[in-house]
C-alpha cells in the first residue's frame, strides 16, 4: 500500500485524546487504530506483535545481521483535542501557489501570506482538510511512514539490517505517551520518533516543561460592607499574573526563548484558579521560572495571609539534548540518512515536546524525525505527499545497511 493511501485510511479514524481523563488510553476511540495496526503488523508477518492493555502496540522485524544495532521507530496514534478530530474530509490537491479555499460554504481559506510553508510547497501534492477539523498528520503521517517501511522490509528479505523495533503509543498529545512505554521489552539500542515537520529536519532539543496550578482562596462578603474585610480571589489572580514578566509569553518568544503560558483561568470572589505551562530550553532558566512563581506565591501569602495562594508545580519532561549528546552517533546516523536522500539535514529546536524526550530520560535515546506534516493542531494542517514518500526513503536509509 502506498504511504498516501495508508495515511488516508488512518486519518479517517478519530483518535482524539482527552487530558481530563484519568484512564490510559484516555479515550476509547484510540483502540480502533491500535487494533488495526496490530492486525496489519501481524498480516505483514512481523514478530513479537502485541497490543497491551493500555493500547500500546509493539512488534519487530528480526535482524538479518545480529552485528548491526537494534533500531526503534516510534509514532503516536492520538490527535490533539484543540480542534475537532472528526469527521475528517481530506482531499489531495496539486498546489501551484496562492490561497487555498478549504471550505467555500463557510468561507474558510488558507492564505499563502499567513503560512510561509506554502511558498516552499509549490508544485507538490498537498492533503488538506475541509476547514472544519484537523487533518491528523500529527502523527498519523509518522504512523503511515513507519508501516510503509515495514511493508517494504518484510517484502525484501534480501535487505541487510539489524533488529527493527516498532512502537505506537496513545496519549502523546496530552503528555502521557511515554508513561507506560515498555522500554526493556521494546528491545532497541536507540530509537527515533517520527513526529516532526519537514523531511530534512532532525530534532534533538526540546523544552524543559512544567505545569503550574495556582489556587487563590479569597474571602467573600457583601461589597457594601467589604472595606478591610473582602479578599477578592479573582482580583488577586490578576495581581499574581501581573507579577510575571510581561514579554515571556508565547506571543513574544521564538527559537530558544522560554515562556509562561496562561492556558486556563476561572474565578469568583471566594476562589479563583490559574493554570500555566512553563517552558524553557535552558535547564537553569527553567528552574528560575519556577522559582519566580514560588517567590510570587510566598510574597502574596505574606501580604494576604497564609493559605491565600496555593501553588502546585509539576515537571512534565526535560530537554532530551542532555541525553542525546551522550550518543552523538544516533544523530549522525539520521543526518547521513537524510543526506542519502538528497537533502541537507537541519537541526531545529522543538518548541514543545515529544515522546522521545521522556524516553531519552528512561534510557532509550530517541531524537525526532520529520513526517512531511505542516501546521499541526489546527484546521489549516496539511501533509505533503512527496515529503511523506521521501520520509519512507529516509527510514529505509536509516535502518537498512
Amino acid at each position: 500500500m502506498q504511504v498516501q493511501d495508508r495515511f488516508l485510511t488512518y486519518v479517517a479514524m478519530d483518535t482524539t485524546s482527552d487530558e481530563t481523563s484519568e484512564t490510559c488510553p484516555s479515550t476509547q476511540r484510540q483502540w480502533a487504530l491500535a487494533r488495526r495496526l496490530e492486525q496489519e503488523m501481524k498480516g505483514l508477518g512481523m514478530a513479537g506483535v502485541r497490543l497491551d492493555e493500555h493500547a500500546y502496540v509493539y512488534g519487530f522485524i528480526p535482524a538479518t545481521d545480529d552485528s548491526l544495532p537494534a533500531i526503534g521507530l516510534i509514532a503516536h496514534m492520538d490527535t490533539v483535542d484543540a480542534v475537532p478530530g472528526s469527521p475528517i474530509h481530506p482531499r489531495v490537491i496539486r498546489y501551484t501557489g496562492g490561497d487555498i479555499t478549504l471550505n467555500q460554504e463557510k468561507g474558510i481559506v488558507m492564505r499563502e501570506k499567513d503560512f510561509e510553508c506554502l511558498q516552499k510547497d509549490r508544485g507538490n501534492d498537498l492533503i488538506v482538510t475541509d476547514g472544519t477539523t484537523l487533518l491528523g498528520a500529527d502523527d498519523k503521517a509518522g504512523v503511515a511512514e513507519i508501516m510503509t517501511l515495514c511493508e517494504y522490509v518484510m517484502a525484501h528479505p534480501e535487505e541487510k539490517h539489524g533488529k527493527i523495533c516498532i512502537g505506537f503509543t496513545p496519549d502523546e498529545e496530552i503528555g502521557r505517551g511515554a508513561d507506560l512505554f515498555d522500554v526493556p521489552g521494546f528491545g532497541a539500542d536507540f530509537a527515533y520518533t517520527v513526529d516532526g515537520g519537514a523531511a530534512d529536519e532532525i530534532e534533538y532539543e526540546n523544552f524543559n516543561a512544567a505545569s503550574a496550578r495556582v489556587v487563590i482562596n479569597g474571602f467573600s462578603i457583601h461589597p457594601g460592607s467589604a472595606k478591610n474585610k473582602m479578599i477578592n480571589a479573582s482580583r488577586l489572580a490578576m495581581e499574581f499574573h501581573a507579577m510575571l514578566p510581561a514579554h515571556e509569553i508565547p506571543e513574544c518568544t521564538e527559537g530558544y526563548e522560554g515562556f509562561y503560558h496562561l492556558n486556563h483561568m476561572e474565578g469568583v470572589e471566594q476562589r479563583a484558579q490559574l493554570q500555566y505551562i512553563i517552558r524553557d530550553h535552558d535547564r537553569e532558566k527553567f528552574q528560575q521560572k519556577k522559582a519566580r512563581m514560588e517567590k510570587i506565591a510566598a510574597y502574596m501569602n505574606e501580604k494576604y495571609g497564609d493559605g491565600t495562594i496555593d501553588l502546585t508545580l509539576r515537571d512534565s519532561y526535560y530537554n532530551m539534548k542532555e541525553k542525546v549528546q551522550e550518543k552523538p552517533e544516533v544523530v549522525a546516523r539520521a543526518q547521513a540518512a537524510i543526506r542519502a536522500c538528497g537533502m541537507e539535514p537541519k537541526s531545529v529546536p522543538i518548541r514543545g515536546g515529544t515522546d522521545g524526550a521522556r524516553l531519552s530520560f528512561m534510557g532509550l535515546t530517541c531524537p525526532n524525525l520529520g513526517t512531511g506534516g505542516r501546521n499541526c493542531h489546527g484546521i489549516f494542517e496539511y501533509a505533503v505527499v512527496q515529503e511523506m514518500e521521501t520520509m519512507v526513503e529516509v527510514l529505509k536509509k536509516l535502518v537498512l545497511a
